[in-house]
């Protein structure tokens, strides 16, 4: 009798599906370097290693670890729960986030779905049993590190603003450049563009006109986009432009990352005479002047909406694209209503409609109304609907033909038509 074991087939082990997070928190060019690093050092150590098969290295730049908000950890997040990873490789904690509580959320999270990390510094798998508790403690260490560093941060800043050292940031702020001692300096093609504003605002135009000018003419913008009224708005009430410098007109309230206005909450500083001047201080305070006259013309007040300006207001709605119309000034100081698309974007954006302000004299609506342009033996007339009976199908041009006595001749001016709703 023979006698021959039959080993048993082993199973094949499957690899390991592994990808790696990498983050630093400036785009600083040391930092970049040490973002590059990180990335091709994750690749290359999971190509190399037989139990894994690469999937990506997920990097964020210039992205602060207090943050969830990072695009490219949410892609891993999202990755992982479509089942695509079965490890996260990353070099610590603080690469992961920067307090307890994301850490632990994130790492449970993919816990619960079979999805370990693996922190390189701490040697930290949070698939092994010891892992949640040791994570929990060096999570903990790891956001009072950050905190301590953010008050160092604020100290030092405090410091430099009370020297009357501001920071600005001359990617983002057109007419200046810094030179090799960090001071700013005019960049002279920019400069045109800031005094051509500065110059047509003076003679009059307004801050959209200035923008669809700028817009038609090809001007081009600091972050190569399209030129708004917001953006000139900005520019021209900016003391930089007469060489001073307000220091700490923005400021970050505690446990937020949004940037708000600085109405007294906390300490700021202004410098004058700080650099060179595109502006002179008499155009510049001629501007500011000149928009507060015109503030008041309209009757805008602290505190107050738009809405609340004019009876009319918010309550007449553009037939093409929906948005209301806004009381604007036109030629010979005329005022009309123009959709508010057509103000901001042009015609490319709505072909938008208007109507004179004259037109809405002894009208009255209690809800908003879509203002049509309706054509009868050649001559315009406007109809008003409300938007819910508009939106229902209801147009004011098929009323019109049944209900001709709604038509109301002209007075001292082209003849309207009013709807009886």
């Amino acid at each position: 009798m023979k006698l021959r074991k039959i080993e048993p087939l082993k199973p094949k082990q499957k690899k390991l599906r592994v990808c790696a997070y990498a983050r630093v928190s400036t785009d600083s060019l040391k930092q970049g370097e040490s973002f590059e690093n990180q990335v091709s050092t994750y690749e290359r150590v999971i190509k190399s290693n037989p139990e894994y098969e690469f999937v990506s290295v997920y990097a964020d730049q210039g992205m602060t670890g207090r943050s969830e908000n990072r695009p490219e950890f949410q892609r891993m997040i999202a990755d992982c729960k479509a089942g695509k990873i079965d490890l996260i490789i990353t070099k610590s904690i603080s690469r992961f986030a920067r307090n307890t509580t994301t850490v632990l959320k994130y790492t449970r999270e993919l816990k619960e779905i079979g999805v370990g990390v693996l922190f390189e510094e701490n040697n930290i798998n949070t698939l092994s049993s010891e892992g949640e508790l040791m994570m929990t403690v060096l999570a903990s260490f790891a956001q009072e590190e950050s905190r301590s560093i953010s008050e160092n941060n604020k100290w030092t800043l405090k410091k430099k603003f009370e020297r009357g050292e501001g920071m600005v940031n001359t990617a983002r702020f057109m007419g200046y450049d810094k030179d090799e001692t960090g001071d700013l300096v005019i960049n002279k093609e920019e400069a045109k563009v800031v005094r051509l504003i500065f110059k047509m605002y003076l003679s009059g135009i307004g801050c959209h006109r200035i923008a669809k000018a700028l817009n038609e003419e090809g001007a081009p913008t600091i972050a190569e986009s399209s030129w708004h009224a917001s953006t000139i708005k900005g520019m021209l009430t900016n003391e930089k432009y007469k060489g001073d410098f307000h220091i700490q007109k923005t400021y970050i309230p505690e446990g937020t990352h949004q940037s708000v206005k600085n109405n007294g909450q906390v300490q700021s500083y202004y410098v004058t005479e700080d650099h060179p001047a595109i502006i002179s201080a008499e155009e510049w305070q001629q501007v500011q002047e000149l928009m507060e006259y015109h503030r008041k013309q309209r009757n805008i007040g602290k505190g107050e909406k738009y809405q609340k300006r004019y009876p009319m207001s918010g309550m007449l709605v553009c037939p093409y694209c929906g948005k209301s119309l806004r009381r604007r000034y036109v030629y010979n100081r005329k005022v009309e209503w123009l959709c508010a698309t057509y103000i901001h974007k042009g015609k490319e954006a709505c072909k938008g409609i208007r109507i004179r302000d004259t037109e809405l004299t002894g009208l009255s609506f209690s809800e908003p109304m879509v203002v049509e342009e309706v054509m009868i033996n050649g001559e315009k007339h406007y109809g008003y609907t409300s938007k819910r009976a508009y939106d229902a199908g209801e147009r004011a041009a098929d009323r019109i033909e049944k209900e001709s006595s709604s038509v109301l001749p002209r007075v001292n001016g082209p003849r309207r038509t009013v709807i009886k709703l």
